[in-house]
């Protein structure tokens, strides 16, 4: 681990209160509230709608198994935990490749190695993803899986085509399985240029950009959305009630939703 850099994975960690950080991290985030002060209640909205999602999921749609995505390190309550409060034997894989978020992973195996698995991938490479038996076990029988991409794919460069990452994962998935995404978006461009440099400055420029709210709904071409006609700030998708979080302001947000695959 390169401890002298901040790590997405540690600052969205620092950001939820929690306490896998380091002085760096801290400090990277102080910087990211001065540009954008609502960055705390962002990451605050976007974990709950990560709840939301995977309970819709399970309780309504009866999903069983998920894939998540850059899932980051582990935070109460997890995917897993979530899923397997509707059914024990709801099955998850956590897909990341920061060191942090593998060594937590390790041990959240512990829980129950028989429906949690750890991943060890970049989320780019479909190939040894779809190739892994925890993912091979996914789709054992054609049951549908709901793939996670929440707050995951601003870390991935236009150049490496998210769109084209979401279209080639929904292609691989069942017929009658789910997306949940979300990603950093802004309309005011001047903040987008800032935010989008200086976290590429602090990873060595391993990250990608906070993108605009049409860009975002690219994501969302050819899938079916549910609970509402069209992304939205993640706090408006099916909300528990008018007490969950909220932003402050929005001078950026996490825009996304949740669709089925036809």
């Amino acid at each position: 681990m390169d401890l002298s850099r901040p790590s997405v994975a540690r600052m969205y960690d620092y950001l939820l209160g929690g306490t896998d950080n380091y002085y760096v991290d801290r400090e990277a985030c102080t910087e990211l509230l001065r540009l954008a002060p609502s960055t705390r209640e962002l990451a605050l909205v976007n974990r709950a709608f990560l709840i939301r999602a995977v309970r819709y999921l399970a309780q309504v749609q009866g999903v069983r198994r998920f894939l998540d995505h850059g899932s980051g390190l582990p935070t109460t309550p997890n995917v897993h935990q979530v899923a397997q409060d509707i059914d024990p034997a709801s099955e998850v894989v956590y897909i990341d490749n920061d060191p942090v978020v593998l060594a937590h992973g390790e041990m959240m195996l512990a829980e129950d190695p028989t429906t949690t698995a750890v991943l060890n991938a970049d989320m780019r490479d479909t190939t040894k993803i779809f190739a892994s038996r925890a993912v091979r076990r996914l789709l054992r029988d054609d049951q549908p899986v709901a793939a996670l991409f929440v707050s995951v794919l601003h870390c991935i460069p236009d150049g490496d085509d998210p769109w084209g990452l979401v279209r080639k994962v929904a292609e691989q998935l069942p017929s009658g399985s789910y997306l949940v995404i979300s990603q950093l978006a802004s309309d005011d461009e001047g903040l987008r240029d800032s935010i989008t440099g200086f976290m590429q400055e602090i990873t060595n420029n391993s990250w990608g950009q906070v993108r605009s709210i049409s860009e975002v709904n690219r994501l969302f071409e050819g899938l079916d959305l549910l609970e509402a006609p069209e992304p939205v700030e993640v706090s408006r998708w099916l909300p528990d009630s008018d007490l969950a979080p909220r932003q402050r302001t929005e001078e950026w947000i996490e825009y996304g939703g949740v669709a089925r695959i036809r």
